[in-house]
């Protein structure tokens, strides 16, 4: 690249990256979309169209965009970006005139797309990875994924699924034709054009974000990366990740983005167990470092979910995942301090908040539970008041409804306490049977599961613990295995009491009702249950 091509302003995050427009100013590389998407590129590229004044911006060599030009101003930009088509299958970028603007990478790239004949590769089969891994075959690619665990690539070599949203058949049938390769090496994205990293990003015990898992993909990724390579970061990160770690690792082999390599950010929106909403049919958020990144990832995106959603940078994009979450939570840690509030005042907290939800407008149910679980809303927020905390501001709110979630297993066992003292018994001796380890309904997943701690902390108590969950046969925790016991009258009888932290729907609650000695519903799985004479033994949440 020539010299004084790229310049960083002061005080700007490092690796953002800035052109020079003709007038020698630095720039910096936004992206502005209207509702047209990125489908318009590559019809107009194959219609030849060129607007007015088109080829005179590339002369100037303006590869940014200009913001606020709306629909037509995109039809110009998309149809400068993918010039006259290549044959099927040529690698070989075609190379404009010096200053042009237009990558010959990212014109080759955008080809390989549209026709299916680019390679793309997921790196992290899990509950993100492996349902993206299936939308990218099932659009016609022949898509590479790559997971460190043995395990997983075994069970996927054998057409086995080991996610619920992810059916066997939607892999079994691609892997034994070959059209979707699974390894545990990371050489296989030496044949990828595309590269979605979908790894974890997990929580230190200081409560600050743990990249560790991004930084050990992104080597990976940098030791192999070639010209023409997109890679996308889908993982929960904080604002700035893919600028400030991401990009210096990967340019550091002198390859320019947005010219010979493409990064961007899109933030994953996996909701585990929804039927309604799945990888398909949830917008796709995407902010790319460059103009050029941008349009390669929303183009990549468009082959297999309805509707992508363009946003001006990488940062953005990172925003938007955390605000989402943050929001969840902030409106769960309400419900659940209204519900440590009714708990005092004799107050069903689930009646109120049923009738608040008939008012059409203005007001969005939350519920109170056991506390948070899975990977997003107990994590999440804690990024971003890491990196406020960096800017020296203080998310006083984000902390202290962190606070109130984390909490809540307490308040259970303070309630447990409470509803064996009924029947003038200790915690200490007592049988109870935890009903539900998954973190919501219906799912096999455990990851930060209050009903883990719930478990831990009846242990320490002193209690009898066992634990039924029709999704999750068994578990290790605390260094030992434990494994769910059938849920018969001859199991109930034998408890002192039962705790419903997970509220499946399959489970028989009437069964429950009637054999339980006492039942603790942090979940109000007992609504629709009717007992004559058995509400007396309901402590509900």
């Amino acid at each position: 690249m020539p010299p004084g091509s790229e310049s960083e302003r002061p005080g700007e995050p490092s690796g953002r990256i800035y052109s020079k427009s003709s007038k020698g100013f630095p720039r910096p590389q936004t992206l502005t979309r209207g509702p047209a998407g990125p489908r318009l590129a590559p019809r107009l590229a194959a219609a030849g169209k060129q607007s007015p004044g088109g080829e005179a911006r590339k002369r100037r060599g303006h590869e940014e965009a200009r913001p606020g030009r709306g629909e037509a101003s995109l039809a110009r930009r998309a149809g400068s970006v993918y010039p006259r088509r290549s044959s099927a299958g040529d690698r070989r970028p075609r190379r404009g005139r010096k200053g042009a603007g237009v990558s010959g990478w990212a014109e080759t790239l955008a080809e390989r797309i549209e026709k299916r004949t680019a390679r793309p590769a997921v790196v992290g089969l899990g509950y993100v990875g492996l349902p993206l891994l299936a939308e990218l075959a099932r659009a016609g690619f022949r898509p590479i994924g790559v997971d460190v665990d043995a395990g997983k690539v075994a069970a996927l070599r054998e057409g086995r699924s080991y996610i619920l949203d992810v059916p066997a058949e939607a892999i079994a049938p691609a892997v034994g034709e070959g059209r979707i390769t699974v390894g545990t090496d990371f050489d296989l994205l030496r044949d990828a054009d595309t590269i979605d990293i979908c790894v974890p990003t997990p929580l230190r015990k200081t409560k600050d974000p743990d990249v560790s898992y991004i930084l050990a993909a992104t080597e990976e990724i940098a030791r192999r990366l070639r010209p023409g390579q997109l890679v996308i970061l889908e993982s929960t990160t904080y604002p700035g990740t893919t600028d400030e770690l991401l990009l210096p690792k990967l340019a550091a082999g002198g390859l320019t983005v947005g010219e010979e390599f493409f990064l961007a950010f899109s933030p994953e929106r996996v909701d585990p167990g929804n039927p309604r909403f799945v990888t398909r049919n949830i917008p796709k958020v995407v902010g790319g470092v460059t103009p050029a990144c941008t349009r390669l990832a929303c183009q990549l995106y468009g082959t297999t979910v309805e509707r992508v959603v363009p946003v001006s940078t990488t940062r953005v994009a990172e925003m938007v995942k955390l605000l989402e979450n943050t929001f969840r939570s902030v409106n769960i840690a309400l419900v659940n301090e209204l519900a440590l509030l009714c708990d005092r005042m004799d107050l069903n907290v689930w009646e109120v908040i049923e009738a608040a939800a008939t008012k059409p407008f203005g007001f969005m149910p939350f519920f109170p539970g056991p506390g948070l679980g899975g990977h997003c809303i107990p994590i999440d927020p804690f990024y971003l008041s890491w990196k406020a905390r960096q800017t020296g501001f203080e998310t006083r709110l984000i902390e202290l409804a962190g606070q109130i979630n984390g909490s809540m297993p307490e308040h259970v066992l303070d309630m447990v306490r409470r509803a064996l003292n009924r029947q003038s018994k200790a915690v200490r001796g007592s049988r109870i049977l935890v009903l539900g380890v998954a973190y919501k309904a219906d799912i096999d997943d455990l990851r930060e599961s209050p009903a883990l701690d719930i478990l831990g902390m009846l242990e320490d108590e002193g209690a009898r613990v066992c634990y039924h969950d029709p999704f999750v046969s068994g578990l290790e925790l605390r260094d030992r295995k434990w494994a769910s016991v059938r849920l018969d009258a001859a199991t109930l009888r034998e408890q002192d009491l039962v705790v419903i932290t997970t509220g499946h729907s399959g489970v028989d609650y009437r069964l429950v009702m009637r054999e339980a000695a006492a039942i603790v519903d942090t979940r109000n799985a007992l609504k629709e249950v009717r007992e004559p004479g058995h509400e007396a033994k309901i402590f509900r949440l």
